[in-house]
């Protein structure tokens, strides 16, 4: 195994700390303490950079990579739903409530068999960092065993994971099949979840973190909402919920509450600085100051959002007001385990949002917004820097004091989609093709608090 703790890796690669600076930096000496945090970071024009490459060198400590590989920072997903995995690519054909009663609260149901749940969660935990995505944010089910398996699954893997066990209770809105049985139960439900995680003996370092988890307002007794609100509160966990995704859910809210869904939840006490709004599409400019002023984080899932949302989030508007934005896969509403393809759609939707998409219109008609669209550097931020703020996780970049969560993305690897020519590319053009053509071959090495947690066997020449 490959594990980098109390090493230096010699790389060239890219990352970024603030939103549209790229640093591309080449030959970089990058040193992991035994936490698996970045100790220090070199670049050659250093003073003791070849002192410090030479002693590493001569102490065994020196791993190399060959020319053509890039370091990127591992994937930050904001938003997954880990039990819809198996449906993933299908059932895409439908409203948003159609899918949840249809097929979605079904196949959420069979969690209450621990053996699917193991099959399942192992699948997608493995699939994920084979994706480049160290660090995930989980809804998980109603149920106590599966979501301990998956929190087990974590820690046995090695990716860094908040998970949280859903609640909800809403006869309403809940089939009789798969439903907390009262507000009591959806609260001491999460509470055991929370005891479990934090006291597992495999989790000391915490690699693994609970979360709060209303499903969303629909699905919620007023009485459950407030005590999530309180027990996020207390508990001081991260806090996970869906946010103005769709029409139906939207309206859903202001039936009932007479408020939006951002005034709802932070009545409820469930806004603040470590909570995660999935989706936000129908926010307001009055919900992004409040969603501001508590500094939540927005889960954006631009793919997800083609099937279920019937609007396009104003990402560009959310970023210069300050929002933290990462970027969701929305696991199975999103149709991909990827987060390149989820850069690639927030990138698309941008440029429609901005274009028009109606033919028949004039083009100086066919679009009521202008300067909306985002570029590759936007992408990539949302994905690394961005998920890590709206998290407040020290991930994301590779700077002193941060975990080496890191993937070596094989520009020459066999069955590779990249495609790289010595006199047309360089720079960061070289991460726009990667961000643009990258495909799942392409990732040789992923790396989570400096641990090997996966390779591809493709890696041309290995890491010397």
């Amino acid at each position: 195994m490959d594990h980098l703790c109390g090493k230096t890796i010699i790389a060239s690669g890219f990352h970024t700390t603030k939103r549209g600076d790229i640093d591309h930096f080449q030959n970089a000496l990058i040193s992991i303490g035994d936490d698996g945090a970045i100790a220090s970071v070199l670049r050659p024009h250093d003073d003791n950079y070849n002192e410090q490459k030479d002693s590493q060198k001569a102490a065994g400590k020196l791993v190399t990579l060959p020319e053509g590989a890039y370091l990127l920072p591992g994937f930050i997903d904001l938003h997954i739903h880990a039990p819809q995995y198996p449906q993933l690519g299908s059932a895409l054909d439908v409203p948003l409530e159609v899918w949840l009663q249809k097929y979605t609260f079904p196949l959420e149901a069979r969690y209450a068999d621990a053996a699917f749940a193991r099959k399942s969660y192992r699948l997608l935990v493995d699939d994920l960092i084979a994706n480049g995505t160290t660090t995930a944010l989980y809804f998980a089910t109603i149920h106590q065993e599966a979501t301990r398996i998956l929190a087990d699954i974590c820690l046995e893997a090695g990716q860094r994971a908040l998970i949280g066990k859903v609640a909800m209770d809403n006869v309403d809105e809940c089939p009789d099949f798969y439903r907390d049985a009262s507000p009591e139960a959806a609260l001491r439900g999460t509470e055991e979840l929370i005891g479990y995680i934090r006291s597992h003996p495999a989790n000391a370092a915490a690699l693994v973190k609970p979360v709060v988890t209303p499903r969303f307002i629909p699905s919620c007794t007023d009485a459950t909402l407030e005590g999530l609100g309180a027990l996020a509160k207390s508990c001081g966990c991260h806090v996970q919920t869906h946010c103005s995704e769709s029409d139906w859910e939207h309206g859903y809210v202001l039936d009932r509450h007479g408020i939006t869904d951002t005034e709802s939840l932070d009545r409820f006490g469930l806004l603040g600085r470590h909570t995660v709004l999935a989706h936000s599409n129908l926010i307001t400019p009055r919900n992004m100051d409040t969603i501001r002023a508590r500094g939540s984080g927005i889960a954006h899932c631009p793919l997800s959002n083609a099937y279920f949302s019937s609007a396009v989030f104003p990402l560009k508007a959310a970023l210069e007001k300050g929002l933290h934005v990462g970027l969701g896969t929305d696991i199975s509403g999103g149709p991909s385990a990827s987060l390149f393809d989820n850069m690639r759609s927030a990138l698309f939707v941008a440029r429609l949002l901005e274009s028009g998409v109606d033919p028949s219109l004039p083009p100086a008609k066919r679009s009521a917004q202008s300067g909306v669209w985002i570029d590759f550097r936007d992408a990539f931020y949302l994905a690394t820097t961005g998920g890590a703020i709206a998290l407040d996780l020290p991930v994301g970049h590779f700077s002193p004091g941060y975990q080496f969560d890191a993937m070596v993305i094989d520009t020459a690897a066999p069955g590779g989609t990249i495609r790289l020519w010595d006199d047309l590319d360089s720079g960061e053009n070289i991460l726009q093709k990667i961000i643009y053509t990258a495909s799942k071959s392409n990732i040789a090495r992923v790396w989570i608090g400096g641990r090997d947690v996966f390779r591809s066997p493709s890696l041309k020449s290995g890491l010397k």
